[in-house]
Order: C-alpha cells, then structure tokens, then sequence
C-alpha cells in the first residue's frame, strides 16, 4: 500500500467509523457532570418517610420524567446544536491553524532577535554599573542595639 492510499483510507475512516452507541460517553466527559438519579436529588431523612406508595411513584415519575424529556429535547435541540458546535470548533480549528500558531511563531521569531538585542545592553550597560554599586556598598554594616 502506497502512502497516498494510506492517507485516503484514514481520512475515509475518520468519517466512516462506527459510533458506539452503547457506551455514549468513551472518555467519561461527564462522569461528574450530570449524573443526576432521583437519590442524589430526592432524600427522606430517617424518621420523615413517606407512603410507600408515594415514595415508589414518585421516583417513576422523576426518572420517566426526566428520561423523556431529555429524549424529546436532545431530538428537538440535539442536531441543530450539533450543527452550531460543529461549525464552531471547524471555526476554531481553522483560526488556530491558519491564524494563531503562525503568529505565534511569527513572535517567537522576532522577539527572540529582540531578546538577545535586549541582553547585550542589559549587560554592557547595567551590569557594570550594579557590579560597582555592589562594591561601594559591600562595606556597609549595620547593628542595631536596644537601649533600656
């Protein structure tokens, strides 16, 4: 297999792999985010229980209700939010290859010429001076005493 078939087959399977739809969430991305069960939200404290009954139709009704509702606004809301955050971060990959990491390098580049300008004059021009401030003052010596 030649390189350039190499390279079409891996671009071909970046856009025909098959999604797992069983484990939705591969890199656990929101493992602490949004697990939210009818304990973690609902709790009755020893001593202040309801009807059993109660207790087992309202969790029913939390975790039917919030089932649907996430299925009805993922199919209402999901795609076209899809479609938003696809176009996004193509946006966002596009403006950081084309735009930021040239000018990036762009300054790297030219503040490193700056830098060494800058550092030939720090040491021709104040390290001398310093150096000589540091001799005329190494002789001083303080003490302090307290007087009663």
């Amino acid at each position: 297999m030649d390189n350039d078939s190499l390279n079409e087959k891996t671009m071909e399977d970046v856009h025909t792999k098959e999604i797992d739809l069983v484990n939705r969430d591969p890199k656990h991305i929101n493992d602490d985010v949004v697990k939210v069960e009818f304990e973690d939200v609902i709790a009755e404290p020893a001593g202040t229980y309801s009807f059993d009954g109660v207790w087992k139709a309202s969790f029913t009704t939390f975790t039917v209700t919030k089932y649907w509702c996430y299925r009805l606004l993922t199919a209402l809301v999901g795609i076209p939010l899809a479609l938003i955050w696809g176009i996004f971060f193509a946006i966002l990959s596009f403006l950081h290859i084309w735009a930021v990491v040239p000018c990036v390098k762009s300054y790297l580049i030219e503040i490193h010429c700056v830098s060494r300008v800058f550092s030939i004059c720090v040491h021709t021009f104040c390290d001398p001076f310093f150096e000589a401030m540091g001799k005329c003052l190494s002789s001083i010596r303080v003490r302090m005493t307290k007087e009663v």
